[in-house]
């Protein structure tokens, strides 16, 4: 009886001294708790507690809301320009992680005062339906010389559609404004959103629209064959990546710490690909069906303080282009 009134002692201490670590993420994230988590958990010896927060922006109000007290510990989902307003609100604690080193692409390592890390990137691209178009596009000004072959979607209400806009304004600079009036007659329509792009697309209105570098991938993972191709202008891609930070005021340092150096690891980047049709920052064993994703050799990006200055105006431009 004794010997187990001393396990239960033991077990008690145990749950009362276990750290344990806050992680602020969106709300897709949600791969990542169960198996993943537990894994960390184990090899530290501590309790994570993952909260989620809506999307990226939600969990960066949140972070600002609570500055002067903050309640967690690492942020995880934090792209370039959601990591300006965090460094603009001093939100975040510097560091670098010793397998910093293990990232492929420097290019990928977009906050130089090193408050984030980059765990995982994406890119834009468009997708054709190659039986309706025979004249394939190499360059954007090939885009531009199509007639009503092209659909987009509306930046002011779609990602997709603001990275194809920010994507062209990282190819032609102050110029961009001139490329829209050269590509407005290639454009059928412009929707809302990716979905409705989609369906209109798969229902044969245009051969060619905005999407994602990794539809592919998706489409054979999940269906078993790939009917559309997957296309990247020889400009470049244009990529969002995605960090990982310490909040400014973590009582867990150290082990805080010890989650951002988890987050490169092989069995976290191994993760990435089919959770969240990502491509990782580190060099693993890639799922069969990514044969089908482009992997992007050429990145392309804007600085995130430049998106942030001048976003609303760029909106307000490319509105009176188009409408």
């Amino acid at each position: 009886m004794n010997r187990w009134v001393i396990l239960l002692l033991m077990f008690t201490v145990t749950l009362v001294f276990s750290t344990e670590l806050t992680v602020y993420t969106y709300e897709s994230m949600d791969w990542f708790i169960g198996e993943v988590s537990e894994q960390f958990e184990r090899e530290n010896d501590c309790t994570l507690k993952v909260i989620k927060l809506g999307d990226a922006g939600s969990v960066l109000s949140r972070m600002i809301l609570e500055k002067n007290h903050p309640r967690a510990d690492v942020v995880l989902g934090l792209d370039q320009s959601l990591t300006i307003k965090a460094l603009e609100n001093d939100l975040l604690e510097p560091f670098t992680p010793k397998s910093i080193h293990t990232i492929e692409n420097e290019e990928l390592i977009f906050d130089k005062t090193g408050h984030i890390t980059p765990f995982d990137y994406g890119a834009i691209a468009l997708i054709y339906d190659p039986e309706r178009l025979e004249n394939i596009p190499e360059s954007f000004e090939d885009l531009a010389n199509m007639e009503k072959m092209l659909i987009i979607q509306d930046p002011r209400s779609s990602s997709t559609g603001q990275a194809f806009l920010l994507w062209t304004i990282a190819i032609y600079g102050e110029k961009w404004q001139e490329f829209w009036q050269r590509i407005k007659p290639a454009i059928l329509t412009v929707t809302s959103g990716w979905t409705e792009s989609f369906s209109k697309f798969e229902a044969g209105e245009a051969p060619i629209m905005v999407s994602y570098a990794t539809d592919g991938a998706y489409s054979f993972e999940y269906y078993g064959s790939v009917s559309y191709k997957t296309l990247i202008p020889k400009e470049g891609a244009y990529v969002q990546i995605e960090g990982v930070g310490i909040l400014n005021g973590t009582k867990h340092r150290e082990l805080a710490e010890k989650f951002v150096e988890f987050t490169l690891s092989k069995d976290f980047q191994r993760e990435i690909p089919l959770n969240q049709w990502m491509f990782p920052v580190v060099d693993v064993q890639m799922p069969e069906s990514f044969q089908y994703a482009l992997k992007p050799d050429k990145i392309l990006s804007l600085e995130a303080e430049k998106i942030t200055n001048n976003l609303d105006q760029w909106l307000e431009e490319w509105e009176g282009i188009m409408y």
